[in-house]
């Protein structure tokens, strides 16, 4: 996964309610990558949860429509 494409897939979750609401559903990282897969994205969950401590709290909201979908903000989220 490159960091291009996890900001395009965040891009594209902040403008789609469909996509959030299926984040929102997410129980663990493989299920965000399998969402972000079926939306056209390629990214791993072994990158995601390297990636995560570098997405702010503001971008986790936003994508989220104002709620953090995970259980543990960054630095290194926890499902």
């Amino acid at each position: 996964m490159s960091e291009e494409q996890l900001k395009a897939f965040l891009e594209a979750v902040k403008a789609d309610a469909g996509l959030q609401e299926k984040l929102k559903a997410a129980k663990d990282a493989d299920a965000v990558v399998t969402i972000a897969k079926a939306a056209g994205f390629v990214i791993s969950a072994e990158e995601l949860k390297k990636s995560q401590a570098k997405i702010s709290d503001e971008e986790l909201e936003g994508v989220a429509g104002g709620t953090c979908w995970c259980t543990n903000a960054a630095p290194g989220w926890s499902w």
